[in-house]
This record gives C-alpha cells, structure tokens and sequence, in this order.
C-alpha cells in the first residue's frame, strides 16, 4: 500500500530538506519506487538541492490548474522521483497550497512511498502539508530550542490525528552539551527514529545536486539515513557491513596526494 510520509519540523536549518531527499534515496537503495514533494512553498529547496532550481512546470502550475500532476514529476539521475516548487515569487503569490489535499490520492498513483517536505514552523503551510499525510516524521537537532520547537511540532500532529512514525535528530556532533536519546524521547514523547552524525559528505554532496546516499553510500549519514529507511521498511540492514575498508580510505588518501 502506498504511503505519504510528511518531514515536518518546528524549526528551520535542523536538516529537513536533507532528510526528505535521503531518506527517499535511502529507500529507493532498497529496490522502492519513490517520489519526494516539495511542498514547502514560501522557501522550496528540493529543486535547488538536486540541480534543478527552477523547471519548465512545477508543483504550483499544478495546484493553479495550470498543468496535469504527471508533467511535474521529473526523474533524477539518483533514480528517485521529485515533484519540484517554484522559486518564482510571482508563482507562489499565487498558489493556494490547500489545493494540494486534492491531489493526495493522485500523488499515492506515482510511488509506494511519497516524501513530502514541508515547510519549516508551525504555520498554515505547514499544518496544511501535515493533513495529507499517513505518517509523519519530525526533524530536530539535539539542542534544547529545536527540541522545544519539535514538541510544539509533535502537538500538531497529534491534534491532526496524524500518527509519529519517530524523531529524527540530525547534525549530531557527539558533544557533551548535545541532548542524548534518552532525554530527546522522555521529553517529546515519541521514539527516536535514528539519529544523523554530523558528516561533511553531506555538504559534499549538495554541491554535486545529489543525495549523499547516492554520492557516499558508506559515509556515516548515508549508512545512518539507510538504517532508518530499513526501519521504515522493516527489512535487514547491518550499517557496520557497509563501512569503507581501510584499503579504500586509504586509496582516496593517496589519490588526494600531490607528489
């Protein structure tokens, strides 16, 4: 059965563009068909992310009557789907988003799994993402103001009646003044989903235009990012076995090496 997971947060720059676009790439690494939303309107990033900032038709022609769903879906080189926004400010002056809950069966007709991003905050425009959703997955980082803003985020949901499949908490860096697991869970409430280290390839990969799961598949976000998308899927997947060997850190060493 198809499924519309929404990647929602109570706060901007904790990572859920990056999310929205790894995970759906860590779920297409395990063989499903995926198709990623950007429906976060005001500030759309997806396009921009993936080397696409701007496209011939996007989600706001569509949500305008202006273009049929299927001509706004384009395939990236990653092998995922991706239903871009618009950054023409003329353009979302005129979009309504709460068209998009007409297009939620539509949008179950293109992949078994569609991820949608939305906006950051506890706006119209994100609460109106939210209703489409079957699941919802929030993003936070482990400082105590995103926690605060994901609890505000959490209590949406829940008067939505849209059920948390988990807590993402990414940008982890392993310092003593981070929140750990326990305390990020007894304080929301919800299980923690996974938790992303802190890993240059992602930065790496956004200037390539590519999920870092596709770019750095054995980097430890992109082994963190599968690890989720196995829970999501409930198959097995050992992160430890898909570690770069010793020999292959260090040939790239040494092609990095100017002699």
């Amino acid at each position: 059965m198809s499924r519309i997971i929404v990647i929602t947060s109570g706060k901007g720059g904790v990572g859920k563009t990056t999310t929205a676009i790894n995970l759906g790439a860590a779920l297409k690494y395990f063989g499903e068909d995926v198709l990623v939303v950007d429906a976060n309107l005001s500030t759309p990033n997806i396009g921009v992310y993936l080397g696409a900032p701007e496209v011939p038709i996007s989600l706001n022609h569509v949500l305008m009557k202006k273009a049929k769903l299927h001509e706004a879906i384009y395939e990236h080189d990653s092998g995922i789907k991706i239903l871009p926004s618009s950054l023409s400010i003329k353009n979302i002056k005129k979009t309504k988003l709460g068209k998009i809950k007409a297009l939620r069966e539509e949008l179950l007709n293109y992949a078994e799994y569609v991820v949608v991003d939305s906006s950051a905050g506890l706006g119209k425009e994100s609460t109106t993402v939210l209703e489409i959703a079957d699941e919802v997955i929030v993003v936070t980082n482990p400082e105590l103001p995103a926690i605060t803003d994901a609890l505000r985020a959490i209590k949406i949901s829940s008067q939505l009646k849209k059920p948390i499949r988990g807590v993402l908490v990414t940008k982890v860096k392993g310092k003593k003044t981070e929140m750990d697991s326990d305390s990020v869970k007894e304080m929301l409430e919800e299980p923690i989903i996974g938790r992303i280290p802190h890993d240059e390839a992602v930065e790496e990969a956004r200037v390539l235009k590519h999920p870092v799961v596709h770019t750095h598949p054995k980097s430890k976000a992109a082994r963190a990012y599968k690890e989720i998308a196995a829970k999501l899927l409930g198959v097995k997947y050992d992160s430890r076995k898909d570690r770069e060997k010793f020999i292959e850190r260090f040939l790239k060493i040494f092609k990095s090496k100017k002699f």
